[in-house]
């Protein structure tokens, strides 16, 4: 039906949907080895080099590493949702930040609600058991949107521009409707146990002069994220939905002669796509706070890493989001005190960017990939 075979390309030599091979392997490597070339001469000049070798790794653990793979895996999600629209429904859908937001906004008024009913999950935040609610309401949300404004276009075979124009006003309408119901302020709905390890808890353990801190929330959203991967490509490569969507993102035309709905497609596509914007946001709302416009702020990351990891390609966009979501932690980070443990003194704080440049990270690795890698490290589709 127009699908293709693991490893092999589509009609046209591009890759289908969820089947690409990553041959970036090189960056990392120049990346990586002489960092730990830093790491080895230090520890060769140092008389307490093992030590102070240790507390450097777990302050970077605690202050990149496990931020950096928490924020990745809340980009992932983000990003699959995004390449998962764009392969299929054929258009960049700008309202996902805001239906995470949407989703988020979900979760929370039911979380406040089992709080009021005295319903907890124990150790683990109570937005875990209203997460089934969120995702209910945000898959109203989308199959109305849907119906209401982009099944007319389809049926008229409007250009990808015109969807996302629409897309761009379902933005503003998503966006107004959260700051309308439950307002624009920040506001924190995690309970349960806070922290898994505690730094005074580490310091005494190790006698470390460094602590690591491990939240509950960063740990949740590590497993969430894996398990839901795993759920993903299982439909997309197992059951006749996920195959008759890759048969319909690889050619349209081929898969409609198949006999393939592609209302049901487009049906199952957006109920898959706001599953995971809602899990998502829920995720990025635990880590931090919930903050309607910071959902908004989160479209360039979530877009930069769908076209990092190659537009369409739902592997591409995992990875994607852990390039930007490290690229943008490591670059904001100030490595002062990690150095003075490897044994170089400096008076700056060797920080690369400010914090408030954040999100510029995002953008300029947008630009730096469209201009030198357009289909991106999976080799998607171009934009």
């Amino acid at each position: 039906m127009g699908t293709a075979k693991h490893g092999q390309l589509s009609q046209g030599g591009k890759p289908a949907l969820g089947q690409a091979r990553f041959k970036g392997w090189r960056v990392v490597l120049l990346v990586g080895l002489p960092l730990l070339l830093i790491m080895v001469v230090s520890l060769a000049r140092q008389e307490d080099g093992a030590t102070n070798l240790l507390n450097a790794l777990v302050r970077l653990a605690n202050f990149v590493v496990i931020p950096g793979a928490t924020y990745g895996a809340q980009l992932a999600l983000g990003a699959l949702g995004v390449t998962l629209i764009y392969g299929v429904m054929r258009f960049a859908d700008f309202a996902h930040g805001d239906t995470m937001a949407f989703g988020a906004m979900g979760v929370i008024l039911t979380t406040r609600l089992l709080q009021h009913l005295g319903i907890s999950a124990g150790h683990l935040p109570t937005a875990l058991l209203a997460l089934p609610f969120g995702i209910l309401a945000t898959i109203g949300l989308a199959l109305i949107i849907d119906r209401s404004i982009y099944r007319f276009y389809r049926q008229q075979r409007a250009a990808p521009l015109i969807f996302v124009i629409a897309s761009i006003g379902v933005m503003f309408v998503t966006n107004g409707l959260v700051r309308l119901i439950i307002g624009p302020g920040d506001q924190h709905f995690a309970d349960g146990t806070r922290f898994i390890i505690r730094a005074q808890d580490f310091r005494e353990m190790t006698g470390l002069a460094e602590g690591l801190t491990l939240r509950t929330t960063q740990v949740i959203t590590l497993v969430v994220a894996v398990v839901v991967v795993l759920i993903l490509f299982h439909i997309l490569n197992r059951t006749a939905m996920g195959k008759a969507m890759r048969a319909y993102a690889d050619n349209e035309d081929l898969a409609l002669l198949s006999g393939i709905n592609p209302e049901r497609v487009a049906l199952w596509t957006w109920v898959i796509a706001a599953i995971l914007a809602t899990i998502a946001g829920t995720l990025y709302g635990l880590d931090k706070s919930f903050k309607p416009f910071t959902y908004f702020q989160l479209l360039l990351p979530i877009f930069a890493s769908a076209i990092v990891g190659g537009v369409g390609q739902p592997l591409g966009a995992i990875a994607g989001g852990f390039v930007v979501a490290f690229s943008e932690v490591a670059l904001t980070y100030p490595y002062k005190t990690i150095l003075r443990y490897l044994g170089f003194e400096t008076d700056g704080l060797v920080q690369f960017l400010s914090t408030d440049y954040k999100f510029a990270v995002s953008f300029i690795i947008l630009v730096v990939v469209l201009l030198w890698r357009p289909r991106g490290l999976f080799r998607g589709r171009i934009l």
